[in-house]
């Protein structure tokens, strides 16, 4: 059962069914599942068509992802399952928007993925247009969830996601849960209703830090929610000194601040036009030449 004292959703970062069905079991509750072109090449089907000889088109693959994203949606009625459409750094807003429109049409629980660069922006504020609920994936910066929140800030909460991937920051010395509180802060003082989504959890110590900071969701593998479930769902008391004395990431924060690698707070006008704010970051733009690469690999291989 989900535990009464849990603020924070709890997502499953995962392509494949089996998994959901597994979380469920153990957990007694899911909120909503993430997926992405890696997650669902790491399906065990998928890594069958790999194995195999023969010709595969484009439309083939978004099928079988299709057929996957039906199945977790089965699993977890009413709940937000993530779909990220197929794009790189030359892909266009109309492009994504095409492909944005028809995923959407797959279930009536999707959040549309798409990349926080300018064409993603550009395709969000167009399948907002249409009612179409968007998760903005790959964030690195405070600027990129403050063009969002100018570009696309729906009146209703769950409309919008902002999905900052904070292990991927950690891997180059900066502590990624210093710009989940910055995201957090500065949404709150502009009464934004785009939630933040954390992505890129990479421990339990690391998932239950950011269920102490009540991050609005998180979205972690498989493997760290059976942990949570093996420790019984703990859920970190806001008094309880021991927690923070032996968290590695209250640590790693006393310890990124000594040496000045702490993500700093910044005032971002919200009064300008989102095209005149810098968003652009080098892991954006290698998180989505990497799931493109992901993707494509397994054309041709079916």
């Amino acid at each position: 059962m989900r535990p009464s004292n849990l603020k924070t959703k709890i997502f499953l970062d995962s392509g494949d069914p089996n998994d959901t069905r597994k979380i469920i079991n153990q957990l007694g509750f899911l909120d909503g599942q993430t997926t992405n072109p890696s997650l669902v090449t790491k399906n065990p089907k998928f890594i069958e068509i790999q194995k195999k000889g023969g010709v595969c088109k484009a439309e083939e693959l978004l099928n079988e992802y299709r057929k996957l994203v039906v199945e977790i949606s089965e699993l977890i009625p009413g709940k937000s399952v993530s779909i990220e459409v197929s794009a790189d750094l030359d892909t266009k807003a109309e492009e994504m928007v095409e492909q944005g429109l028809e995923m959407n049409k797959w279930i009536d629980n999707a959040h549309i993925k798409l990349p926080s660069t300018k064409e993603g922006i550009k395709a969000a504020i167009k399948l907002r247009e249409e009612n179409v609920r968007v998760n903005m994936t790959l964030i690195f910066s405070q600027e990129q969830t403050a063009a969002i929140h100018k570009a696309i800030n729906s009146e209703l909460t769950g409309d919008v996601f902002v999905s900052p991937f904070i292990g991927r920051l950690d891997d180059i010395d900066l502590d990624g849960t210093d710009l989940v509180t910055n995201i957090q802060k500065m949404y709150k003082e502009s009464n934004s209703n785009v939630e933040v989504l954390a992505a890129s959890i990479r421990d339990l110590e690391h998932f239950l830090y950011l269920i102490y900071s009540d991050v609005d969701i998180i979205t972690t593998p498989m493997k760290i929610l059976e942990e949570w479930a093996a420790n019984g769902l703990v859920i970190p008391d806001k008094n309880d000194l021991d927690f923070k004395n032996e968290n590695k990431y209250f640590k790693s924060r006393d310890l990124l601040k000594d040496n000045s690698l702490d993500i700093e707070y910044k005032n971002i006008d919200l009064t300008k036009d989102w095209t005149k704010i810098d968003i652009s970051h080098h892991l954006t733009d290698k998180g989505l030449t990497k799931f493109a690469e992901d993707w494509n690999k397994l054309i041709g291989k079916c």
